[in-house]
């Protein structure tokens, strides 16, 4: 059987990706912030759960070592850990914009330095690092949660060309508003006193709640391909964009260039 690891295994993408790859016959090494989160997953016998916080290098570190203890080799590891952050840049915290980065984007980096001298000595190996579309366009009010895919985005390019030699894949994963409970778990700043700040933050949660509420049968499509990439790993980097949303929004960017996307996203979007 083939094993794979999966980071923020107890909730949304990350537990319905972990239940179908056992569905499926693979082991799956589930990690979380909390083993409380784990109770879902106890009924799988090729599901072991582990409580490893993606932004503690000593936290991966210590669940780097049971995990090696229990498994001799790893075949994929799904950076899929992450969070949302929705605010105007006046108005964030500091707090906040810590935890995002560190969650989303030093994560990311902390647990593929950690697991690639198993893959370099196993000579084999595969990241699947979940991005977003935001990290391939930029939208109103993302201005941290796109950064920090953004920047997963350029490392998991970087990171390939050094992987090359040691049969290890790197490719990356982006999709729109998927109908889990991610949306609803994102943190936001709080109304203000700010009249136009206040309308845009309405109608951009319209906005994407509608997406949300359309996209029902996202999720099961992205635990398909992330499945269907982990059992034909690309030797050569690449970039999976899944859904119309995320397809239609990274063409039309392509397309209409910076200048004038940003005119069409002022226009629709925003009515101004």
């Amino acid at each position: 059987m083939k094993n794979v690891l999966i980071t923020g295994a107890s909730g949304g993408l990350g537990k319905l990706t972990t239940k179908y790859f056992a569905d499926n016959g693979w082991n799956v090494i589930a990690t979380m912030i909390s083993l409380d989160l784990a109770e879902d997953l106890e009924g799988y016998p090729n599901v072991k759960c582990y409580q490893l916080d993606v932004t503690s290098s000593e936290n991966i570190d210590k669940a780097k070592s049971q995990i090696l203890k229990d498994f001799d080799k790893i075949d994929v590891i799904i950076n899929n850990a992450g969070l949302g952050y929705r605010s105007f840049v006046e108005l964030s915290e500091d707090s906040k914009i810590d935890t995002i980065v560190n969650v989303n984007w030093l994560g990311v980096v902390k647990v593929c330095r950690a697991f690639i001298p198993v893959f370099r000595k196993q000579n084999f190996g595969q990241f699947i690092n979940i991005t977003s579309i935001a990290g391939l366009v930029n939208l109103p009010l993302g201005n941290f949660y796109h950064s920090t895919k953004q920047a997963v985005e350029s490392f998991s390019e970087c990171m390939s060309y050094e992987l090359l030699d040691f049969n290890v894949s790197v490719c990356t994963v982006q999709f729109g508003n998927a109908p889990t409970d991610f949306q609803s778990n994102v943190a936001k700043c709080e109304e203000s006193a700010i009249p136009s700040y206040n309308r845009m933050m309405n109608s951009i949660n319209e906005i994407l709640n509608k997406k949300t509420s359309k996209n029902k049968n996202l999720t099961t499509t992205i635990v398909h391909k992330l499945f269907s990439i982990a059992n034909k790993p690309s030797k050569n980097f690449k970039k999976y964009t899944i859904g119309f949303d995320a397809n239609f929004m990274k063409y039309l960017r392509k397309i209409l260039g910076y200048k004038v996307f940003n005119f069409v996203i002022r226009k629709k979007v925003l009515k101004k």
